[in-house]
Protein backbone atom coordinates (compact mmCIF):
# COMPACT_ATOMS: atom_id res chain seq x y z
CA UNK A 1 0.00 0.00 0.00
CA UNK A 2 1.46 3.62 -0.57
CA UNK A 3 2.01 5.82 1.64
CA UNK A 4 0.05 9.09 1.98
CA UNK A 5 0.83 12.34 3.35
CA UNK A 6 -1.44 14.70 4.94
CA UNK A 7 -4.96 14.17 5.26
CA UNK A 8 -7.29 13.11 1.86
CA UNK A 9 -8.55 16.93 2.04
CA UNK A 10 -4.74 17.83 0.58
CA UNK A 11 -5.54 15.89 -2.54
CA UNK A 12 -8.41 18.54 -3.60
CA UNK A 13 -8.50 21.21 -4.88
CA UNK A 14 -9.87 24.15 -3.32
CA UNK A 15 -11.98 26.25 -4.72
CA UNK A 16 -13.71 30.10 -3.72
CA UNK A 17 -16.47 31.09 -5.02
CA UNK A 18 -17.26 35.12 -4.70
CA UNK A 19 -19.57 36.67 -2.92
CA UNK A 20 -23.09 36.96 -5.03
CA UNK A 21 -24.19 40.90 -5.19
CA UNK A 22 -27.93 41.70 -4.01
CA UNK A 23 -29.39 44.53 -5.74
CA UNK A 24 -30.14 47.31 -4.08
CA UNK A 25 -33.68 47.33 -3.95
CA UNK A 26 -33.66 43.97 -2.81
CA UNK A 27 -30.91 45.26 0.17
CA UNK A 28 -33.25 48.08 1.07
CA UNK A 29 -36.57 45.81 1.56
CA UNK A 30 -34.54 43.39 3.57
CA UNK A 31 -33.66 46.75 5.74
CA UNK A 32 -37.20 47.79 6.11
CA UNK A 33 -38.09 44.43 7.32
CA UNK A 34 -35.46 44.41 9.98
CA UNK A 35 -36.55 48.07 10.94
CA UNK A 36 -40.46 47.28 10.96
CA UNK A 37 -39.95 43.58 12.76
CA UNK A 38 -42.48 42.23 10.51
CA UNK A 39 -42.45 39.57 8.01
CA UNK A 40 -45.55 39.57 5.57
CA UNK A 41 -47.34 36.15 4.59
CA UNK A 42 -49.69 35.80 2.59
CA UNK A 43 -52.93 34.50 3.42
CA UNK A 44 -52.52 31.27 1.36
CA UNK A 45 -49.53 30.42 3.08
CA UNK A 46 -51.42 30.57 6.61
CA UNK A 47 -54.12 28.60 4.99
CA UNK A 48 -51.97 25.94 3.84
CA UNK A 49 -50.18 25.75 6.87
CA UNK A 50 -53.42 25.35 8.78
CA UNK A 51 -54.34 22.38 6.84
CA UNK A 52 -51.13 21.11 6.84
CA UNK A 53 -51.52 21.10 10.42
CA UNK A 54 -54.70 19.84 10.40
CA UNK A 55 -53.52 16.67 8.58
CA UNK A 56 -50.24 16.17 10.96
CA UNK A 57 -52.98 16.16 13.70
CA UNK A 58 -53.34 12.21 14.09
CA UNK A 59 -56.53 13.02 16.37
CA UNK A 60 -58.90 13.19 13.55
CA UNK A 61 -57.49 9.78 12.01
CA UNK A 62 -55.74 8.65 9.45
CA UNK A 63 -55.50 10.98 6.21
CA UNK A 64 -54.33 8.71 3.74
CA UNK A 65 -56.29 7.36 0.64
CA UNK A 66 -58.70 10.35 1.34
CA UNK A 67 -59.36 13.93 0.82
CA UNK A 68 -58.92 16.39 3.65
CA UNK A 69 -63.17 17.25 3.18
CA UNK A 70 -63.59 12.99 3.78
CA UNK A 71 -61.30 13.21 6.50
CA UNK A 72 -62.91 16.33 8.05
CA UNK A 73 -66.70 14.38 7.48
CA UNK A 74 -65.26 11.19 9.13
CA UNK A 75 -63.81 12.93 12.24
CA UNK A 76 -67.27 14.54 12.37
CA UNK A 77 -69.26 11.63 12.11
CA UNK A 78 -66.88 10.14 14.45
CA UNK A 79 -67.66 12.77 17.13
CA UNK A 80 -64.06 14.32 16.79
CA UNK A 81 -65.00 18.26 16.42
CA UNK A 82 -62.24 19.03 13.81
CA UNK A 83 -62.01 22.81 12.97
CA UNK A 84 -64.90 24.28 10.82
CA UNK A 85 -62.08 26.81 9.44
CA UNK A 86 -60.38 23.97 7.73
CA UNK A 87 -63.90 22.57 5.75
CA UNK A 88 -64.23 26.70 5.29
CA UNK A 89 -60.90 26.85 3.33
CA UNK A 90 -61.47 23.30 1.32
CA UNK A 91 -64.52 24.12 0.29
CA UNK A 92 -63.42 27.67 -0.93
CA UNK A 93 -60.73 26.20 -2.74
CA UNK A 94 -62.40 23.05 -4.01
CA UNK A 95 -60.90 23.14 -7.28
CA UNK A 96 -57.43 23.03 -6.10
CA UNK A 97 -55.94 19.75 -5.62
CA UNK A 98 -53.28 21.32 -2.96
CA UNK A 99 -56.03 22.46 -0.99
CA UNK A 100 -57.95 19.50 -1.28
CA UNK A 101 -55.63 16.94 -0.84
CA UNK A 102 -53.14 15.94 1.95
CA UNK A 103 -49.95 16.24 2.53
CA UNK A 104 -49.31 12.67 1.64
CA UNK A 105 -51.70 12.43 -1.66
CA UNK A 106 -48.58 12.16 -3.85
CA UNK A 107 -47.15 9.35 -2.22
CA UNK A 108 -47.95 6.07 -3.00
CA UNK A 109 -50.15 3.55 -0.52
Amino acid sequence: MAKTKGLITHSFKVVKRGKRSRSKKTKDQDAKKKENGLVTVSQEELDLDMLKQFDLTWEYGPCIGITRLQRWERARLLGLDPPVKVKETVLKRKEDPIYLNSLWYEYPL
